[in-house]
């Protein structure tokens, strides 16, 4: 194993430099050579600028393929890469650019960022890029180890302030190259690229299996309906997270023969509800592969690609992941929930600058505390019942959100459903449904339906309707705005 991400990367597009590695539709398409030079101009540009090997790069750029060379370059010269969403608010980048104290800041070119950090910009006449192109490519790999930090990712923050993941280049490789044999990617591939590129769905998960494989992929700038459509007849893969195939089965035009030449649907980054799975296969014949990860870990497990899909299930670990699912210091038997633990090479470092919030989650025998409540079937099958700070304790019961959403979700007056406690004097919490109900919604007609299937305290104390479930910029339901919400409005 290289020591390097950039030199795995490299040597993987060795035999097929010259085809087309990304096209972004209407626009333009770049070759693996031409692409891995661009890279090299960014590498000389970072060196001239004075960033080393474990200098922090932070990005705040759209998605773009000079953002993602430049992502390639600082592997390249041993930098940190930190992306973060460009939507962010001032607040939050002031937080972010305190936090990481980057060597540099990258933006897109006509931004303005008063900073003490040095600013510079990429795409048309920005400030680094052009600086680039007036340099020759650099070839040369700076000297790192496998565990040297590639990359910092920040945490959604959906309990607090984000924390800074610290991600190896060994953690990197480990985890592409055991996805790009898992799921079969081959040069022969087409990747449909619609995720955003700073997170590790977007950046890690879609990008090197890419180019491990040595595919083309079709670049969209963000997750449109109509250009995914428009698309997806030219790809064999595609990556997205629930919303994306929930929007979509919301076409009419989304039929079987669109999808006629994808062997692939993955999906991730958020839970994925049984009604959508079995939808989506009624459809079009397919079946969404789901897999679990998370910034601290990778991908952790993952559904075949040959064999059964359980809708609900997140399937079985990848090669060199060890788990196991722990309550109160034992180790859970096959049917039993717990708490996911996880430990292997994939792992991240730790986060930054927090030591003591890294030994919360960090074991003294190597695993992880992922703070996911799951359960293991007889055939090491994974089922994930939400997260651990998502639990509700009523009247001395634990009770499993996501036992009560999956119920919630079977019923057709109701498009989706999240379930949370509220404190309670006499229970310590109660149960409540928040539900994004569809126009012929019936309270009395859902209570009827679940009698039998929720019981006791586990049946929701009240039904809260919403237009919109909150989320974060990779679909996941933000549960700590909904209990905020309600106890506003209480």
């Amino acid at each position: 194993m290289p020591n390097n991400l950039f030199l795995a990367l490299r040597n993987a597009a060795e035999g097929f430099e010259h085809k087309n590695f990304v096209s972004v539709p209407e626009e333009f398409s770049i070759t693996y050579e031409s692409f891995f030079e661009l890279a090299g101009r960014y590498c000389s540009a970072l060196r001239t600028c004075g960033v080393g090997v474990g200098h922090r790069v932070l990005s705040k750029t759209v998605k773009s393929v000079d953002a993602l060379a430049l992502y390639i370059s600082c592997l390249q010269q041993g930098a940190v890469f930190i992306p973060v969403n460009p939507q962010c608010s001032k607040e939050e980048f002031d937080y972010l650019i305190n936090d990481s104290d980057p060597t540099m800041v990258v933006l897109d070119a006509g931004q303005v960022f008063d900073s003490h950090v040095k600013i510079e910009t990429i795409g048309p006449s920005g400030t680094l890029s052009e600086l680039a192109l007036q340099l020759s490519a650099s070839t040369e790999c700076a000297e790192t180890v496998a565990t040297d930090v590639a990359v910092i990712l920040y945490t959604s923050g959906t309990t607090g302030r984000p924390k800074g993941v610290m991600i190896s280049h060994r953690a990197l490789i480990t985890n592409g190259s055991a996805l790009n044999q898992l799921w079969g990617f081959s040069q022969s591939d087409i990747l449909l690229h619609a995720l955003p590129t700073f997170h590790v769905h977007g950046l890690f998960v879609a990008m090197h299996c890419a180019m491990l494989s040595g595919c083309e992929v079709i670049f969209l700038e963000k997750f449109s309906v109509s250009d995914v459509l428009n698309n997806l007849p030219l790809a064999t893969v595609f990556m997205g997270v629930p919303t994306y195939y929930s929007r979509l089965l919301s076409r009419d035009d989304f039929t079987e023969k669109v999808c006629a030449g994808i062997r692939l649907f993955t999906s991730g980054s958020a839970p994925m509800t049984e009604q959508i799975h079995n939808t989506f296969y009624r459809r079009t014949g397919n079946r969404v592969l789901e897999r679990y990860g998370m910034t601290e870990a990778g991908i952790i497990t993952s559904n075949p690609l040959q064999g059964d899909r359980v809708p609900g299930s997140v399937g079985f670990t990848l090669p060199g992941v060890q788990m196991r699912v722990r309550s109160e210091g034992k180790e859970c038997s096959p049917g039993e929930t717990g708490i996911v633990e996880v430990a292997g090479e994939h792992l991240f470092n730790g986060y930054w600058r927090k030591p003591r919030e890294t030994t919360e989650v960090l074991l003294d025998d190597g695993f992880l505390i992922t703070g996911d409540i799951g359960v293991l079937d007889d055939n090491g099958r994974l089922r994930l019942k939400g997260r651990d700070s998502d639990l509700i304790i009523s009247g001395g019961e634990n009770i499993y959100p996501k036992e009560i959403e999956l119920h919630l979700d079977e019923v057709d007056c109701i498009g989706e459903s999240a379930v949370i406690g509220i404190p309670d004097e006499d229970l310590g919490e109660r149960v409540i449904a928040v539900i994004v109900p569809f126009k012929n919604f019936d309270e009395q007609e859902v209570k009827d339906l679940l009698k039998g299937k929720i019981t006791g305290l586990k049946f929701p104390n009240e039904f809260v309707l919403i237009d919109e479930l909150p989320r974060n910029s990779m679909g996941k339901i933000q549960k700590s705005k909904l209990r905020s919400a309600y106890n506003e409005k209480s």
